[in-house]
């Protein structure tokens, strides 16, 4: 895969397909190979952009503290690629947070707003096991949280039907920067976007799926309400990785929202 020389820092990317730009980031529990189920579909209508976050794949570690952070380095690596101000941008999970982030301060770089499996902010309660993870892997590494992570990922009879896909998804975690996993560990942690939704005036898409247990629905609605304009939409028999569970649903979803 292409490598992009960001101030010295190596950002991993790839590029498939022609037409209109799309720009797909990935969530905190996987990396860029996820989107290989909607790619194909993708690519024959897009020219689709995948980039690896910092410390996941070959990206480079980058000491970045806050979502915000992370939304700055992906404007910077849409700036790098020459992405034009009419590119859709989905995220999904962290890259669904870094996405809502990319609208709040960089909503002019780019068009439409997708976002999957995101909240405007976590409950107390839902924030711990951020924290948990954090501290973990810090100490223990990354091998410390894969069994945890994927329960949160994948709702359990999609994960004992797919073995070869819980298996390559916890191969690709274990080989993530672990300080950069307890850095969005954190950063997810401390997110609250509620006050600053009003600001996006992209026009934006909520999906997130139904079974999905880490970003509920209820709060995913309550996100889409915070959005001026947005539309919200659930993914049918999908947990909190659409791009695996329901590839055909997430593929048709994007595809309308953006023609």
């Amino acid at each position: 895969m292409p490598l992009l020389d960001l101030d010295g820092s190596a950002v991993e990317y790839e590029q498939h397909g022609a037409g209109p730009d799309l720009l797909l980031l990935h969530s905190l529990l996987t990396e860029l190979t996820v989107f290989e189920r909607v790619l194909p579909a993708l690519a024959r209508r897009y020219r689709v952009t995948l980039i690896n976050l910092p410390g996941f794949g070959h990206s480079a570690p980058r000491v970045l503290e806050s979502v915000g952070a992370y939304a700055d380095h992906v404007a910077e690596v849409m700036a790098a690629l020459k992405l034009p101000a009419t590119t859709d941008v989905f995220g999904n999970g962290f890259g669904g947070f870094v996405a809502l982030q990319l609208a709040i301060r960089h909503g002019r770089s780019f068009r439409r707003l997708l976002v999957a499996d995101a909240v405007a902010v976590f409950p107390e309660a839902a924030r711990v096991p951020f924290r948990m993870m954090a501290e973990k892997v810090t100490t223990g590494g990354m091998a410390t949280v894969l069994d945890a992570a994927i329960c949160r990922m994948f709702p359990p009879d999609f994960a004992t039907a797919n073995p070869q896909t819980i298996a390559v998804r916890k191969a690709a975690l274990a080989a993530v920067d672990a300080a950069c996993f307890a850095r969005a560990c954190l950063g997810l942690a401390a997110l609250d976007l509620t006050a600053q939704l009003q600001h996006i005036a992209n026009p934006t898409l909520v999906l997130c799926g139904s079974l999905d247990q880490t970003t509920p629905p209820t709060l995913a609605r309550v996100l889409a309400q915070g959005i001026p304009g947005a539309s919200y939409r659930d993914i049918a028999n999908s947990g909190h990785c659409p791009m695996l569970e329901q590839p055909e649903a997430l593929t048709a979803a994007i595809g309308q929202f953006s023609a």
